[in-house]
Formats: C-alpha cells, sequence, structure tokens
C-alpha cells in the first residue's frame, strides 16, 4: 500500500523540483530582495526594511499611475473580450450563419501570432501620417477622424485596449463556443415552445449555464491584464510620457537602468495584487455553487 500511494509521487516530483527551483525559489528570493537597496553600481546589499514600498505608495509617485494603469487596462479589456467574445460566439453558433468554421479560423488566427508581431504590425498601421488607417480615413473623405493614435495623450491608452481587444476576442470565442455547443439543445427547443425571445433564452439559460465558462475566461483575462508587458512595450513602450505605462513596463525600465530593488519590489507588489484578485474570484466562485 505504501508504495501504490508513493507511486505518483515519482512522477510528480521531477516537475515539482524544477518548479521550486525556477519557480517558486526565485519568487521568493525577489520578495526578499524588495527590502534591500539591490542594485547594480555597488556589491553592497543592505537591508532598508519598506523604504521601496513606501517609494511606491506615496502621493505623488508615478508608480501609482503604473499601479493605477494595469488595474484600468485589465478591468477594460475583461470587460470587452468577454462581451464582444460572447457575442461573436453566440453570432457563430446561428444556423443562417455559413462558413462558420472559417470564420471563426479567421477571429481567432490574430491569438497565434505574437504580442511583439502584432504591436509593431499595429506600430506601423496607426501611424499619423504614413499608417494605413489615417490614410484611409483621408481617402474616404473623414479627415476629421484622422488622429494621432499612439501619440495623443487623449486616446493612446484607448487605442492599446482595443489593439489587445482585438488580438484576445478570439480565444474568448473559442472557449464561450464550446461551452454552447455543451448545451442540450432540449433547453432551447423547450424555451421556444413557451414563446421566449431570443434573450429570454440568453439571460434564462445561456448565461446561467455558461457561468463556470465566462468565470474561468475572467480569471485567465485578469491574470492576463494584471501581466501585460508585450503590448504596452511594443505600441508605445509606455509612452507618450508615462501615459500609458504599466506595472511591468515600470519593472522594466527598473531594471534597465540597475535599480534592481525597486524592480523585485514593482513585481513583488504585481505578485500581491494577483493573489489577491484570484482568491476573491476563487472565493466568488466557491459561494455561488454553495448557493446552487
Amino acid at each position: 500500500m505504501d508504495r501504490k500511494r508513493l507511486y505518483p509521487w515519482y512522477f510528480a516530483s521531477g516537475a515539482a523540483i524544477l518548479y521550486f527551483l525556477l519557480c517558486f525559489l526565485p519568487g521568493i528570493l525577489g520578495i526578499g530582495y524588495s527590502f534591500t537597496d539591490w542594485n547594480n553600481f555597488t556589491n553592497e546589499i543592505r537591508f532598508v526594511g519598506l523604504d521601496n514600498y513606501k517609494r511606491i505608495f506615496e502621493g505623488n509617485s508615478e508608480y501609482l499611475l503604473y499601479i493605477g494603469n494595469t488595474i484600468l487596462f485589465t478591468i477594460v479589456t475583461t470587460v470587452a473580450k468577454t462581451v464582444v467574445g460572447l457575442a461573436l460566439a453566440l453570432l457563430l453558433t446561428r444556423k443562417f450563419i455559413k462558413c462558420k468554421n472559417f470564420q471563426r479560423m479567421i477571429i481567432f488566427s490574430p491569438q497565434v501570432m505574437s504580442y511583439l508581431v502584432v504591436g509593431l504590425v499595429f506600430k506601423s498601421m496607426l501611424h499619423p501620417t504614413t499608417g494605413f488607417l489615417n490614410n484611409f480615413l483621408r481617402g474616404i473623405g473623414l479627415d476629421a477622424l484622422a488622429k494621432n493614435w499612439l501619440t495623443d495623450l487623449n486616446i493612446v491608452f484607448p487605442t492599446v485596449m482595443t489593439v489587445d481587444t482585438w488580438k484576445g476576442m478570439g480565444y474568448i470565442m473559442v472557449v464561450v463556443i464550446a461551452g454552447l455547443l455543451s448545451i442540450a439543445p432540449e433547453y432551447y427547443e423547450a424555451a421556444e415552445m413557451d414563446g421566449a425571445s431570443f434573450f429570454q433564452q440568453l439571460r434564462h439559460i445561456t448565461i446561467p449555464l455558461l457561468k463556470p465558462v465566462l468565470v474561468n475566461a475572467t480569471v485567465l483575462n485578469v491574470t492576463y491584464g494584471l501581466r501585460v508587458f508585450d503590448m504596452v512595450y511594443s505600441l508605445t513602450n509606455g509612452g507618450p510620457g508615462n501615459a500609458t505605462g504599466v506595472i511591468n513596463t515600470a519593472v522594466y525600465k527598473e531594471f534597465s537602468k540597475g535599480d534592481l530593488a525597486m524592480g523585485t519590489t514593482l513585481s513583488s507588489v504585481l505578485f500581491f495584487i494577483v493573489l489577491a484578485l484570484l482568491y476573491f474570484i476563487i472565493k466568488s466562485m466557491e459561494s455561488s455553487e454553495v448557493e446552487n
């Protein structure tokens, strides 16, 4: 019996050791270094307590802007991807839509591209003078709509979030389609016999039965949104100024200029934010399961 109980651990031990050495241990060391003045300019590392965290959360700190931008990006892109992905999934599972698989493939295809490639392509397309979008708008007489999409402080962050939503909505669509196809058609047949409209079916059948799928999609979107880097860096590098800076772009800048302690402190703050949000989401899922 002891051998049978230990047998699965023989297979898991290798992965567990690698995870501990490459993920868990560096994470703990990073949190430890956040309480020091570790930098590239001296070999001496001194303990400074909570000084790095105080620098982040003091009233006039630019780091608060990075944290606020990260949270705003997460909320907006999570809602946008979920709503658009759900709408596309509902549309591309209707019987009257032709070539559904081809259309699903086209919408999903940006997901297989790297964020760097998508960012560079859109950076070229959104160029104020030579970009495709502005030239197209001017060509059809809509000069007033041509904007400095990546340099105007008023629209640059919405632009970045729109590009990110465009890339990620296909993945959410595929996840929701899988959930829709798992719903027994008898529910809809009974609802139609009772005279329920599309929106009544959506409210009372589709959304409740899709709740586990939507919760999982939300968790994926939230964890990605809080850790976003590639899209912002490739499009704007956090600019103009700090208008689109997020926590990970700030971490990159701190490491680049040699302030390793502040970089690890920002990473630790991000870790605690992700941990708190995931705990809240998981507890919400457990409470909803108990109610059901």
